[in-house]
């Protein structure tokens, strides 16, 4: 937990030094965002996905982040206009607070939270939930939202050609085979650099100045992420019976992660709202760390 803590901190204090340093162009972060959504983010999906043993019982489990992009597309639509937010930064909302990080901060957490049992579980609804709402719907949304090209071709031109769900499909496509060792070396070495550039390009857009102005928008965004999504969650699946105890607690704590990061990064590469995006990762994040734990005590 230290270690992932020490992680998540240096890379965005390194960013938001390497900013103000002069040392690095102001298009570094646009450079780190693209490394990470087509080659990086690939990489993690393949690897992983490819490892995946997929049980029917945790396909519940998996359902969780759809809900929890739809309720966010369905929240911020409504209230963010009425609120007086603009088109751009009610997108950024919907990007940010409706994915959550259940890969390199929720992985952690639930195994120390939970123990490795709580892995099998959490590692399905990332995978099948978070990276593919990520890789289909999101994009579609960020797509629309920017207004680049809404035509039905090129909206799914943009899905089908977007490099982490080619990932995800070649994955499944391979799954029956297994690949040399050095194959898997390569993709988890891709992979791993994915946390640190990330939180430093967030780093690099952080405006800590900006948070005056956007108090409201980010305590809407926060406050669904972080309380409303794993609220309706827990209350939704104690509704459904049979649903196992660890099953459950999982699929709770996943609902309740920070903002994910390439869902703002995904955000700020179409243009929409980056230091929205950058606020509520940078602020999302260790936020978590406090309301997680409690989000697991007021369950038990």
């Amino acid at each position: 937990m230290n270690q992932l803590v020490g992680l998540l901190a240096a890379s965005i204090l390194l960013g938001a030094v390497a900013r103000r340093s002069g040392r690095f162009p102001e298009q570094t972060a646009l450079a780190l965002n693209a490394f990470v959504l087509n080659v990086a983010l690939p990489a993690l999906v393949l690897r992983a996905v490819h490892r995946l043993t997929l049980a029917p019982e945790l396909l519940v489990a998996a359902a969780t982040p759809w809900l929890v992009f739809g309720g966010a597309w369905l929240f911020f639509r409504v209230l963010g206009p009425r609120l007086g937010f603009p088109p751009d930064s009610v997108a950024a909302l919907v990007l940010t607070g409706g994915l959550g990080n259940t890969a390199f901060v929720g992985l952690p957490l639930i195994e120390g939270l939970v123990g490795r049992d709580g892995l099998r579980v959490a590692v399905v609804i990332d995978q099948l939930g978070s990276f593919l709402v990520l890789g289909t719907v999101a994009t579609l949304f960020a797509a629309r939202a920017a207004a680049k090209d809404t035509r039905p071709v090129a909206l799914l031109k943009k899905v089908v050609g977007f490099p982490p769900l080619l990932a995800l499909v070649a994955a499944f496509l391979a799954h029956p085979w297994d690949w040399p060792a050095w194959v898997d070396v390569v993709l988890g070495r891709l992979g791993d650099l994915l946390t640190p550039l990330a939180l430093f390009s967030v780093g690099f857009q952080l405006r800590p100045s900006g948070v005056k102005g956007r108090v409201r928008a980010l305590a809407l965004g926060l406050g669904y992420k972080l309380v409303l999504a794993p609220l309706g969650i827990a209350l939704l699946l104690l509704a459904l019976p049979g649903m196992g105890r660890l099953s459950f607690e999982v699929s709770v704590l996943q609902a309740a992660m920070a903002p994910m990061v390439t869902g703002a990064i995904l955000a700020a590469d179409n243009g929409l709202d980056p230091e929205l995006c950058a606020l509520m990762v940078g602020l999302g994040i260790p936020l978590s760390f406090a309301t997680v734990p409690c989000a697991l005590w007021l369950m038990r």
